[in-house]
């Protein structure tokens, strides 16, 4: 196996010559597990931590290694390896963090494609295919949509719900695939290219570790039955992985987000809803806020028809949770800043005493 099997290209190794890095070995972080995470080289894999400086400086989680993440290491025999720095990033899959307000998590790092796997059962929602897809956009990642389960449905069914997304979502490929039939993978296995990497995103029990097998030819994770009540196979993904496919695809396994938190997303959004931001030049006020003000360019296509109106409402209660975000974080860094300045005084009235 290569570097470049890996996904590594001129740009990286730019990066490499330029923070002269040449004396420390390099790889591609494909586990991560508690601030440990695994490397994978040409030489073989590697478990690593980072290094206790890399440790104290970080001021959020994006400073941290993730699984995509190529790095430069020093390797101290078999067991032990010290991570010292993290390669440039082209994109970032990130989230707002479960239960911590203004905080970001970081899914999965350069990746080129993204598969938004969403079953067609009772709990197809384009609401959430329109957050992955704002997601994928701020991230500068393409997406492909993926409709799984489909022999939980008849035709008439799956072409109602294909119908409904192409109405809403513009350009975007749509891949319908069978378990049963074997319908789809082909379509799918040719989006894949070699020394590309791909990630998925999607709810737990949409049927992505069934896409993983299927993908690779093997039995990479496992699934249970399904259930009867919930239509969900009884399995947890509980890491992030990344998995070289013997077409020369890379995939990265995402754990199931319960929650879809958006974090840093206004140009996903600008891209995820094209036509309302076109339009927005065209209300009276500069500030419209799209809601109830008079002569909105946006409401008034909405009431014409000219936008889907779930899909506006959808924009809306993105916006807003855009803008908690943003405030969020802004209340940490000045809270985080003032720790600072506390910081800074213990230590001066210290060496003081000291002295």
């Amino acid at each position: 196996m290569t570097f470049e099997d890996l996904g590594y290209n001129h740009t990286f190794e730019k990066f490499r010559t330029d923070n002269n890095l040449n004396d420390f070995e390099i790889g591609r972080v494909i586990e991560e597990h508690k601030e440990r995470y695994k490397v994978m080289t040409t030489a073989g894999e590697f478990e690593t931590e980072i290094l206790g400086n890399m440790r104290f400086t970080a001021e959020t989680r994006e400073d941290y290694p993730a699984v995509g993440d190529w790095v430069a290491f020093i390797s101290y025999g078999s067991d032990a390896a010290i991570i010292h720095k993290i390669f440039f990033r082209f994109s970032v899959i990130k989230r707002q963090a479960v239960g911590k307000h203004g905080a970001v998590q970081v899914k999965a790092t350069n990746i080129d494609y993204a598969f938004i796997v969403q079953a067609v059962d009772r709990d197809f929602n384009i609401n959430r295919l329109e957050r992955y897809l704002t997601i994928c956009n701020a991230s500068k990642v393409k997406p492909i949509i993926i409709l799984s389960k489909t022999d939980l449905t008849d035709q008439l069914q799956l072409s109602r719900i294909i119908e409904n997304i192409k109405k809403r979502i513009k350009n975007i490929e749509v891949i319908a695939l069978s378990n049963e039939t074997q319908q789809g993978y082909e379509a799918l296995k040719a989006t894949i290219v070699k020394g590309k990497t791909y990630c998925m995103l999607g709810s737990s029990g949409v049927g992505k570790s069934t896409l993983l097998n299927k993908l690779s030819g093997k039995e990479l994770m496992k699934t249970g039955p399904i259930s009867r009540s919930t239509n969900k196979g009884r399995h947890v993904t509980s890491h992030r992985e990344l998995i070289v496919l013997d077409n020369g695809g890379i995939l990265i396994d995402n754990p199931g987000m319960k929650e879809v938190g958006l974090a840093d997303t206004e140009s996903g959004l600008e891209i995820t809803f094209d036509k309302i931001i076109e339009l927005s030049p065209y209300c009276r006020f500069k500030d419209c806020a799209h809601s109830d003000e008079t002569a909105c360019a946006v409401t008034e296509a909405v009431e014409k028809g000219e936008i889907d109106e779930a899909s506006y409402v959808n924009y809306l209660k993105m916006q807003k949770e855009k803008a908690h975000f943003e405030s969020t974080v802004e209340e940490r860094q000045k809270k985080d800043k003032a720790f600072g300045k506390i910081l800074k005084n213990y230590k001066k009235d210290l060496r003081k005493n000291t002295n």
